[in-house]
């Protein structure tokens, strides 16, 4: 991968990784996603680079924790999209796999079915199920 690859590891048509300022550096500098995936996958992204800014505003108000910690020693280490299920116009679930390393060394998987919500032409993370 290369040194500008963005972190969600999204390919253009030829399965090239797409730069970060085309892939998710538009949507954290302010771009509305366009779907709960690209959401989804800039909130990965925005774990990777610590903003946590950007995570504190793509997470809904009504299951937004008070504290919202991206940089905790963990480094994210690739991420798989299993499934991207459009409910509704405002409505979608994202399945996804995120591989890492947490502070002590020790190596993990986050496996979730997110839930987000479309309000106001913006997507936002709702809450999600643990696999």
């Amino acid at each position: 991968m290369s040194a500008d690859a963005c972190p969600c590891g999204r390919a253009d048509v030829r399965g090239h990784p797409l730069a970060f300022a085309q892939c998710c550096g538009r949507f954290l500098a302010g771009e509305p996603a366009p779907d709960a995936e690209s959401l989804m996958r800039s909130r990965y992204t925005a774990f990777v680079r610590g903003d946590e800014a950007y995570l504190r505003d793509t997470w809904h108000a009504s299951t937004r924790p008070a504290d919202v910690r991206a940089g905790d020693g963990t480094r994210w280490l690739g991420l798989e999209v299993r499934d991207h299920r459009v409910i509704d116009t405002g409505h979608a679930e994202v399945e996804f796999v995120a591989r890492y390393r947490g502070a002590g060394g020790k190596g993990g998987r986050l496996h979730e079915r997110s839930r987000f919500v479309r309000e106001g032409g913006r997507w936002f993370y709702v809450d999600g199920d643990h696999r």
